[in-house]
């Protein structure tokens, strides 16, 4: 019996070891190779074939410094205005939020960019504790390993924008039939808008509602301080 346990004990502390090697170097890597598929794009994929719709996956990377000015602006105005001051986290956000669910029957969310781009790249949609375990565990890799300029890339390429779209190459090209560079500040903010929910709103066939939101988002913006790449400072 005293072996079993320590042969657990020991196959228990290698398979600790592994994991925490193995997702450094994932980071690690992803702070410098684009990232040309993400486990939501795949899940996506298999629910159109168990669905019996053909494959749609949209995707191609886009350097930052081929994007427009107002994209990141125009994301951080509509998902996290504390993006360039906050670790990762937004710790009021989350208190209000839990205060809100406690409340009433919906459900509020606080993640921030970063806990996005983490979820999006390392992991799968849902709300189990473990994943968001792992999810804050991703995020804090990412802003000690990444930085903010890479956080914000990955995510306006893997972000999901749309049935099949994913990140601002694809939405660019599908939505607006303009290059990223192209996109004016509308544009922009009106793809923001859809980020709340990008399979119920569409930039491409935008409501009444999205036009107000996009309006708001380009309020907003006017508050939010230019997003700047080093080689810009």
């Amino acid at each position: 019996m005293k072996k079993l346990i320590e042969a657990t004990r020991k196959f228990i502390r290698r398979l600790v070891v592994f994991f925490i090697v193995s997702t450094i170097l994932a980071v690690v890597a992803g702070r410098f190779l684009p990232i040309m598929v993400t486990p939501l794009m795949i899940i996506r994929c298999v629910e159109q074939k168990e669905a019996g719709q053909p494959l749609t996956l949209h995707h191609r990377w886009v350097p930052l410094a081929e994007m427009p000015t107002h994209m990141p602006v125009a994301v951080m105005a509509s998902e996290d205005q504390l993006f360039l001051e906050h670790h990762g986290f937004d710790f009021k956000a989350i208190q209000k939020a839990a205060e809100r669910n406690h409340e009433g029957k919906k459900t509020f969310g606080a993640s921030t960019i970063s806990q996005q781009t983490a979820k999006n790249v390392f992991l799968w949609p849902g709300r189990s504790w473990l994943r968001k375990g792992l999810e804050a565990y991703f995020t804090v890799l990412i802003e000690l390993i990444w930085g903010k300029e890479r956080i914000m890339e990955v995510y306006l390429n893997s972000i999901e924008m749309g049935p099949g779209i994913y990140g601002i190459g694809a939405v660019a090209e599908y939505h607006f039939d303009k290059r990223p560079a192209d996109l004016s500040r509308a544009d922009c903010a009106l793809i923001a808008a859809t980020l709340p929910n990008p399979r119920r709103y569409s930039s491409l066939h935008p409501t009444g509602y999205m036009y107000r939101r996009q309006h708001w988002i380009e309020r907003q913006m006017r508050n939010i301080p230019p997003f700047k790449m080093k080689s810009e400072k």
